[in-house]
């Protein structure tokens, strides 16, 4: 504490566990799953909250038929009625673009088997000081990091100098749709953090993630004669051990941000159908997947080199080079995006941190796609710092510490009177 200014210190001090428990609880409660009603209702939710705080709140229906066609746009994996942006401004006492943005998606991905989870996934519990539920850690723990921070700014009784600004998004689990909806509308800021879980990292570099199907044509025959015909089964069998293969040659040389991760732009196959009858042999499989995309790689080469494999792999093998593997390019389109070396953001956040009382903080790179390579691309120096750690998401154990949610409001809330200045 001695370290920061008497601003400072009233702000840190007036960051408010209970607050930030009541509004995580809240957000948890919501089944804001990606594609259903849930998902508008907790943007608005979140709208509320920042018009509550003294933000000017701009929100607006997103326009599907545009994020479906316009040639930028991330890709949507699944089907939506209506999506709403929603961004909340703190003022400051200088117009201009908002010195810092916390940006924060409020979608979650579906539970997957109930009863695998010890309670319902979407009432929330705690237990030992940590919150329980979908979306907890994935990232309603983060974006109430950052509504705790503007809290805090407001309950001190402490203006900026600058704008401070909050963009709650949906549809980043199925390739972005409101981050790039928020761009498109003309949102900016000259920094911004993503509060994703980084398990007390800053993270300054994600992969990328193109997801793919493979369409694998065999010969049906009756069972009883099964070397009459060709199994689509098998046959990818052998298409998949060359994938696999293939994925390997490509962790080669991984920026040491991922550290241990052995994957760091991996390739897996979520779903596989095939057949149509038990005693008849499978004439067509249809596989999907998720396909990494190294850092810096351009969208279009990553396709090609997947492409070119198994376009290869078919001209070798004697019955796929004359019935060769289909592959398309479908749902979200994620591509790599890192903090520009030398951004001075990297050393404010460990800053931050370190004055909310953190320790260590080390670089890392994540494997997933993120947000983050959006607000890049539109050149605003992003990074990820957040509580929880992103091996709980989309899992039945997914939850987030409350202390973790404090320390990154606290942080977050320095970060922004440094960033935004004090009036």
């Amino acid at each position: 504490m001695a370290d920061l200014t008497a601003a400072e210190a009233r702000v840190l001090s007036a960051v408010d566990q209970a607050w930030a428990t009541d509004r995580l609880a809240r957000l948890v409660a919501v089944p804001s799953i990606g594609g259903t009603a849930a998902e508008v209702e907790v943007q608005h939710l979140v709208g509320d909250w920042l018009a509550e705080l003294g933000c000017d709140v701009d929100r607006w229906p997103i326009d599907l038929a545009a994020a479906a066609t316009a040639p930028d746009a991330p890709g949507q994996e699944v089907v939506r009625e209506e999506a709403w942006g929603v961004v909340g401004t703190l003022p400051g006492t200088e117009d201009g673009v908002p010195a810092l943005v916390f940006s924060g998606h409020t979608d979650v991905v579906p539970p997957g088997d109930r009863d695998q989870w010890p309670a319902d996934p979407f009432s929330p519990r705690i237990s030992g000081g940590v919150l329980h539920g979908r979306g907890a850690c994935d990232m309603k723990g983060g974006l109430v990091s950052a509504l705790a921070a503007v809290a805090a700014i407001r309950t001190a009784g402490v203006r900026l100098a600058r704008p401070l600004a909050l963009h709650a998004v949906a549809g980043e689990e199925d390739g972005g749709l409101g981050a790039w909806a928020t761009l498109a509308r003309g949102h900016r800021g000259d920094a911004c953090v993503i509060p994703e879980p980084t398990a007390g990292a800053v993270v300054t570099a994600a992969a990328g993630a193109l997801t793919f199907r493979l369409r694998v044509t065999g010969a049906a025959a009756h069972a009883a004669m099964r070397d009459r015909g060709v199994s689509a089964i098998e046959l990818f069998a052998a298409v998949h051990a060359d994938l696999l293969a293939f994925e390997a040659d490509r962790q080669r040389g991984a920026d040491p941000r991922f550290g241990e991760a052995r994957y760091p732009f991996g390739l897996s196959v979520g779903t596989v159908h095939a057949g149509d009858w038990a005693s008849t042999v499978p004439d067509l499989l249809v596989a999907e997947g998720r396909y990494g995309v190294r850092l810096g790689e351009p969208v279009p080469d990553a396709r090609r080199a997947l492409e070119e494999r198994v376009a290869a792999f078919c001209a070798g093998h004697p019955w796929l080079a004359a019935h060769p593997v289909a592959l398309e390019w479908t749902g979200g389109t994620y591509a790599s995006g890192e903090l520009p070396a030398g951004s001075p953001l990297l050393d404010q956040m460990r800053a931050a941190l370190a004055g909310a009382g953190a320790g260590p903080v080390p670089e890392r790179a994540v494997a997933a796609g993120t947000d983050l390579r959006l607000y890049a691309a539109a050149g605003i120096p992003t990074l990820h710092s957040g509580p929880g750690d992103l091996h709980l998401a989309h899992a039945p154990a997914e939850r987030v510490p409350l202390d973790e949610v404090v320390t990154s409001a606290r942080a977050f809330a320095l970060l922004a009177l440094r960033r935004c200045g004090v009036a």
